[in-house]
């Protein structure tokens, strides 16, 4: 298998080198002949990278310990699912997943665009650039840091996976985050496309922004994912710890939503050319920079790999794309002045403005935290960390400038408002903000940051609301149809724009849990012994001592609590065989609408029904709330990216081209 494996990669590399040379040349010299070998020669890189995934798959399947990866990164203790899922959980498997998953996404992009039309022009110059990332991953994968590296003698069993891998969330986070990160290659290499043709209209933007929508949603899942895995595994009573590694997977997500919104203005006013050109080119970076942080352990993270000779080859790489990019654009610079200038700051252009020089200001202010203890110790030698109050304090405030945008921005009219315009859009979202607040106050919500957050909330919920209400009544009375349908009819016809909102009310979710759960989260600490109890807040927990039971590879020991009197709830400690000095953390938790009861089993004496334990224990409001607007994300983009329905009159016209010709 280690044969057949190398040879594939080295094969890919081959035929990804082909693939760049032969569409480049292939429109220098005007040959369609080269411009085919060259996208079949992608093709055949799929193919080739598709095989050699499929062959550390089998090894991992079969146990095959003859493969040094597969003996570090599985065991026969664990099961199937764990065993395949192992495929990314090391350095090198994770880069196999990422050139993988990229090949795959080209595959898919030659695909759709493989009929003539505007498109053509760009082709060879989108799949140069997919073959030239994916010439980098392959020449790793191939000579530095090879999956298929064999061991001279096979041992009878491996090591496994770290004990915090043991979990649901290995089969799902990693790898939508890995091509969550991978995925901003493709309009990536459309913006490169229109640079190199001069083609920098509308039609790179047209055939990127859905590559770009699904980039976005992937990555947003990635790292909702990412704190549903934490929250419930790290047993610190949190989901978001503003580890580097989190940061370097946020922050090409804040860029790619600029660029979402961005992208509207030159759709409708021909503004903002070299602004979307410079958005893509930062999240494909910041792409590239994320897959270097973690790759290369240069920044001390929960996440991330041991320091690796991988660093150096990321580093050169990502400075080639940046200085190669930013020739292109400057050269380029010239052509890409707005066909139109701000006319007013009363307007829907203004907002996205300024909502776009926000995102990047959170993005920076990530960057520089993230980045500043490699700055103090190259400059001044101090070791320094940069903790989460430091992100709270600056990114905070520019999150809820964010926020207050969404509601603002698209009831705003183009070009300018009036004042009339003013009032009618803005009155009623205004004057249900303030009944909300003056609701939750008499409820008890006293403290000002909640206010202010949750106001902002309720403002854009609002305007979320009246918009869905008004669109639905207006179809009313144009169409006689009943409101439930009508607004039905009103979302598959205006899909981007309603799934637009479904996906700002997600934001809106995500955002009311992250206020509730940082303001008004309840902790406390307590040893019990059999019969004891604690109380924090409604609840109040009894204990009955701990159960240990001994399963394949793992000690698994639960601590036996009752809540309330009634509800059993089991926080538990696994020590796994392989590793006994990193045990596992599996929390016990009673999740409402409302709030989570957050129980870890941080230490026990003693064994069975006369054990003492030792327990942290958190009450967290709203926290469901966020995995709710995680799910609402995903589904507002589908409804966004969802097929228009053709009007009726086009219909006619793709039926009937010869008639339409005679009629001509």
């Amino acid at each position: 298998m280690a044969s057949l494996g190398q040879i594939c990669i080295v094969g890919a590399l081959g035929l990804a080198l082909y693939a760049i040379i032969g569409s480049l040349a292939g429109v220098r010299v005007r040959s369609r002949e080269l411009i085919l070998s060259g996208r079949n020669a992608a093709w055949a890189v799929t193919g080739l990278i598709t095989a050699a995934s499929l062959t550390l798959l089998a090894a991992l399947a079969f146990h095959d310990f003859s493969l040094r990866y597969v003996w570090e990164h599985s065991s026969r203790a664990m099961s199937l699912d764990l065993v395949l899922a192992a495929f990314y959980s090391g350095q090198q498997g994770s880069l196999l997943y990422w050139s993988w998953t990229l090949s795959i996404f080209s595959a898919i992009v030659l695909w759709q665009q493989r009929k003539p039309g505007p498109h053509r022009v760009f082709m060879p110059y989108v799949v140069a650039v997919l073959m030239a990332i994916e010439a980098f991953m392959t020449l790793l994968l191939g000579f530095v840091a090879t999956p298929f590296e064999a061991l001279p003698r096979p041992p009878q069993d491996g090591v496994g996976l770290n004990p915090l891998l043991y979990d649901a969330g290995m089969r799902i986070h990693p790898p939508m985050l890995l091509a969550g990160l991978m995925s901003w290659s493709v309009p990536f290499a459309f913006a490169i496309a229109a640079l190199a043709t001069g083609k920098l209209g509308n039609d790179w933007l047209s055939l990127s922004r859905r590559y770009a929508m699904v980039a976005w949603v992937i990555l947003g899942l990635g790292n909702v994912l990412g704190a549903w895995w934490a929250y419930h595994v790290l047993g610190w009573g949190g989901y978001w710890g503003w580890d580097p590694v989190e940061n370097v997977a946020l922050m090409p997500w804040i860029v790619g939503t600029a660029f979402i919104h961005s992208i509207q203005m030159q759709e409708r006013r021909g503004m903002l050319k070299a602004w979307n050109i410079l958005l893509i080119m930062v999240t494909f970076f910041l792409s590239i920079f994320g897959t270097f942080v973690v790759r290369s352990g240069i920044l001390a993270s929960v996440h991330s790999f041991a320091l690796s000779e991988i660093g150096p080859f990321f580093l050169t790489f990502l400075a080639l794309v940046i200085c190669g990019s930013l020739a292109l654009f400057f050269w380029r610079l010239p052509q890409l002045r707005g066909d139109n200038q701000l006319d007013s700051l009363l307007s829907r252009e203004s907002s996205f403005l300024i909502n776009n020089l926000l995102f990047l200001g959170i993005a920076f202010a990530i960057f520089w935290g993230t980045i500043y203890p490699l700055v103090a110790e190259a400059v001044a030698d101090q070791k320094v960390s940069v903790g989460p109050p430091y992100f709270k304090q600056v990114a905070g405030p520019l999150l809820g400038a964010v926020l207050l945008l969404m509601g603002i921005g698209p009831l705003m009219p183009w070009r300018r408002a009036s004042r009339e315009h003013l009032l009618h859009n803005f009155v009623l979202p205004v004057l249900g903000m303030i009944m909300g607040l003056i609701v939750i106050a008499v409820g008890g919500v006293r403290d000002p940051f909640a206010l202010l957050g949750f106001g902002l909330c309720l403002f854009v919920l609002g305007t979320i609301v009246q918009e869905f209400a008004r669109g639905a009544m207006a179809r009313h009375r144009a169409t006689g149809e009943n409101y439930a349908l009508a607004l039905g009819s009103l979302v598959r016809r205006n899909n981007r724009r309603y799934g637009g909102y479904l996906v700002h009310l997600a934001i809106l979710l995500i955002g009311a849990g992250a206020v509730g759960s940082q303001i008004y989260q309840q902790q406390t600490v307590a040893t019990l012994a059999p019969g004891q109890t604690v109380a924090l807040g409604a609840y109040t927990l009894t204990s009955s001592g701990v159960q240990t039971t001994q399963q394949p590879g793992v000690k698994v020991t639960e601590g036996l609590l009752t809540v309330n009197g009634t509800e059993q709830l089991r926080p538990e400690r696994d020590v796994f065989d392989n590793f006994p000095q990193q045990p596992s953390t599996k929390v016990g938790l009673r999740s409402t609408p409302f709030e989570d009861l957050y129980v870890v089993l941080a230490d026990w004496q003693g064994d069975g029904p006369g054990a003492t334990v030792s327990l942290a224990v958190f009450v967290n409001p709203l926290v469901s709330w966020i995995w709710a607007g995680g799910v609402l994300l995903l589904l507002g983009t589908l409804v966004t990216l969802w097929p228009a329905p053709v009007p009726a009159r086009q219909h006619v016209l793709a039926r009937a081209p010869g008639a339409l010709g005679a009629e001509a």
